[in-house]
């Protein structure tokens, strides 16, 4: 089931987005009615639900939390205008994907599809030997138990387990968890982090799982 929110009747009377020729249902609500309605579901009702599909209607940069708070189905908004401040500002307020009210309904789901892949990825971890990452906040799992790491650690042993077979400098570690734009951190405090996690990892590991040459930076050994 698709839930469509909007407050035009157009909208959500009728299914115009053509959800309904490709065999998928749709709920349409106004926004005071989807308000009340996500607070309340049943968690069977909302997992149910393959995705939500926002309209037009005010406030709706507040809806993708409240959503998020309740599932992990995707969340799509529409922007007709195609504005380029309206489309960043919906990204900002959390939604997983913008789409054009003309918008092909295969490429809307399989813009659903590739969004529930990324969430599965997340949500499963990436491995690389015996270490699994998340990049949602949590810490890894290394020879299959929980490691706590420092976020600078864990964001640092993120990056190398997605690069897991290439080697990455220095540099775009640095870019990696400090950003592009951070000229008052010295770079070097990245071999200190370095250095760091390479002695938990050995602890649990019993060996040391980065390899480091000088010049050519860093690679996870898998």
């Amino acid at each position: 089931m698709i839930i469509i929110v909007d407050d035009r009747e157009a909208l959500t009377d009728v299914d115009t987005l053509g959800f309904s020729r490709e065999g998928i249902s749709t709920e349409g609500l106004a926004a005071s009615d989807f308000q009340d309605w996500v607070r309340t579901a049943p968690d069977p009702d909302l997992a149910a639900v393959e995705a939500f599909v926002l309209g037009e209607f005010s406030d709706r940069r507040t809806f993708p939390r409240m959503i998020k708070q309740r599932s992990r189905a995707p969340v799509l908004a529409l922007n007709g205008g195609k504005s380029l401040q309206e489309t960043l500002e919906l990204f900002a307020s959390g939604v997983d994907d913008v789409i054009g009210d003309t918008v092909h309904i295969h490429e809307i789901l399989a813009r659903i599809r590739a969004i529930k892949q990324r969430v599965a990825v997340e949500f499963e971890g990436t491995a690389s030997g015996y270490i699994r990452v998340f990049g949602d906040g949590r810490d890894p799992e290394v020879a299959g138990q929980q490691l706590h790491l420092p976020r600078r650690e864990r964001r640092i042993l993120e990056y190398l387990v997605s690069n897991k077979g290439r080697r990455v400098t220095k540099t775009q570690i640095f870019n990696f968890v400090y950003g592009l734009f951070s000229d008052e951190i010295d770079e070097n405090v990245i071999e200190s982090h370095i250095s760091k996690l390479r002695k938990r990892l050995r602890h649990r590991l019993g060996h040391d799982p980065i390899d480091s040459q000088r010049y050519l930076g860093y690679r996870l050994i898998v």
